[in-house]
């Protein structure tokens, strides 16, 4: 093989925050040969102007088709929602197109928890295309799940698994701060939450994977917002007056026959305190992590997606970040 034409071919399609950090991911990893880039919003540009650096004069593209055949075998890397039902038509197109895909999707984390049907046909299309489909990232993809599962290889049987994440908005960008509805009132952000327009999205796909991992299966998933309010004026990507929402604090709690055996606990605000990732296993011995200062949330998403691409043309069919290996 020439040697411009090594490594596992990948397209990049959705071009925000996320995006640009997985091209610059991938561009920066030699076993993958970054071959086209996708996002309507950005098209006619280059991707080396649009990162603003040092990078490929690859056209951006409007519409992925062109670029899906140059990567035949390769893997789609895609950051563009967090709803299934909306990636949806890009995963079929791609996998059609013989592709592979590691998606942000957080929908897609765990899809059988609320698409079966759509997890099932996805499931039948990569399998029959000799390909495989997933979601990778922190939050669902490491954080709350898959982290508690490879603790849980050390310890015997797991009777209870808490995960917690906690975010400072005020050091990452704006619109993490606006989608946990910093800056609104309590009224504001509580019609917000009822009509689904605040809050993370994937915290139940977590639920259901850290049980899995930990050797159990849930039959129910309980999962509740409420707004952290400031209790002095914060500044912030999104200023906040005292009294109005800073963020959210997110809970699902998974059962068993009736009985806990899962909570994940999620708080991102402006100004939230000691932020953290930790995990905690009840079980023999019982097991405790804790990662000061927290995951950090872009950069780490896209190493997430990055790192799962070569181990996704390995697998076949709709597949969770369990099955990826524990290593690079």
């Amino acid at each position: 093989m020439a040697e411009g034409l090594r490594g596992i071919p990948v397209v990049v399609m959705g071009l925000g925050p996320v995006g640009q950090a997985i091209a610059r991911a991938a561009l920066a990893t030699p076993d993958l040969r970054l071959v086209g880039a996708v996002d309507p919003r950005h098209a006619g540009r280059t991707l080396g102007a649009l990162l603003g650096g040092p990078g490929p004069a690859l056209a951006i593209e409007a519409e992925p088709a062109r670029a899906l055949a140059a990567a035949r075998g390769g893997v789609l890397l895609h950051a563009v929602t967090s709803d299934l039902e909306e990636a949806e038509p890009h995963l079929r197109q791609a996998v059609r197109a013989g592709l592979s895909v590691v998606s942000t999707c957080e929908e897609l984390a765990y899809p059988w928890l609320s698409h079966e049907a759509l997890a099932e046909e996805l499931d039948r299309l990569a399998e029959q295309r000799d390909v495989a489909v997933l979601a990778a990232g922190v939050n669902p993809g490491f954080a709350l799940d898959r982290l508690p599962a490879f603790l849980s290889q050390v310890a015997g049987p797991v009777r209870h698994v808490r995960a917690a994440r906690v975010v400072d908005a005020a050091t990452r960008r704006e619109q993490l701060a606006r989608k946990v509805g910093a800056g609104l009132t309590v009224d504001a952000f509580d019609a917000a939450a009822e009509r689904g327009e605040v809050g993370h999205v994937g915290l139940s796909q977590s639920a259901a994977l850290a049980a899995l991992g930990c050797g159990f299966e849930l039959d129910e998933v309980e999962e509740t917002i409420d707004p952290v309010t400031a209790a002095r004026d914060l500044a912030g990507p999104v200023p906040v007056a005292r009294g109005r929402v800073a963020g959210a604090r997110q809970v699902v709690r998974g059962f068993v026959e009736g009985e806990e055996r899962v909570r994940l606990e999620v708080t991102i605000a402006v100004g939230a305190a000691d932020p953290r990732d930790e995990v905690e296993l009840d079980a023999s011995p019982p097991l405790r992590l804790v990662v000061p200062g927290g995951i950090p949330g872009e950069e780490a998403t896209a190493w997430a997606v990055v790192n799962a691409a070569a181990p996704a043309t390995l697998l076949r069919g709709l597949v969770t970040v369990l099955d990826l290996p524990a290593g690079r």
